[in-house]
């Protein structure tokens, strides 16, 4: 079974992008699961499961979603493994820009669209820095020369990674874009001690812990405060 990780901003088309590409992998009789990842709520499986496609869902509640996934993706291989799945993709919030639940030699894929403003991809931290395939979606609506400085900006970013361009309402694109998350992927069976690409962040404060109050004397652990002087 192969494995990919699918992340980006909320409302990136992620979803769009994944139907459209697993209908295109079904006709080549591949098969293929998702995982959707998410904190506090969904009705993306609802939209995969009328597609047809074999879907589960992880909500983080209290708990950041990338380290739900962190502590959950071995169990989603066996997952994934127990359904005898050619392909398992799963999906992430894209709530943290931070925050990057990629793991070493299993392809990462980020999704990013032209309406998220032309300094987004500098904004956006290893989710978009340390992916193989950066995929731009909603490029319909944005002029070409617009289309070609955000790609630009994203490939200043992630000088490495393949960028390709696709519709997600249409489809269009994810014919290639499916030849190239099945191409030189591994088959794995396990997940047990491979690492993350970057850590996740380990800041522990008493927020993090259930603290509501305002103010120093309630603030504990790992505490970063702005500088005003040195603006």
């Amino acid at each position: 079974m192969k494995l990919i990780t699918v992340s980006g901003p909320p409302s990136s088309g992620k979803t769009s992008l994944i139907i459209k590409t697993i209908e295109s992998l079904k006709a080549q009789n591949i098969k293929v699961g998702i995982v959707k990842f998410d904190c506090l709520y969904t009705d993306d499986d609802i939209l995969y499961e009328k597609a047809g496609i074999l879907v589960k869902k992880g909500l983080s509640g209290s708990v950041c979603p990338d380290h739900f996934f962190a502590s959950n993706i071995e169990e989603v291989v066996q997952w994934g493994k127990t359904n005898n799945l050619d392909l398992l993709i799963t999906e992430s919030a894209g709530l943290c820009n931070r925050c990057s639940p990629y793991l070493k030699d299993i392809k990462a894929v980020c999704v990013i669209d032209n309406l998220s403003g032309i300094n987004t991809p500098k904004k956006i931290g290893p989710m978009l820095k340390l992916a193989d395939v950066v995929v731009i979606t909603k490029g319909d609506i944005v002029s070409q020369a617009e289309r070609e400085v955000f790609a630009s900006r994203v490939q200043t970013v992630n000088p490495k990674a393949a960028i390709i361009h696709i519709n997600g309402l249409t489809g269009q694109g994810t014919y290639e874009f499916g030849s190239l998350i099945m191409d030189k992927n591994e088959e794995i069976d396990t997940v047990i001690e491979r690492k993350l690409r970057f850590p996740l962040p380990s800041a522990v404060c008493s927020y993090c812990l259930g603290e509501t109050r305002i103010g120093s004397s309630y603030q504990l652990g790992n505490i970063r405060k702005i500088n005003f002087e040195e603006q």
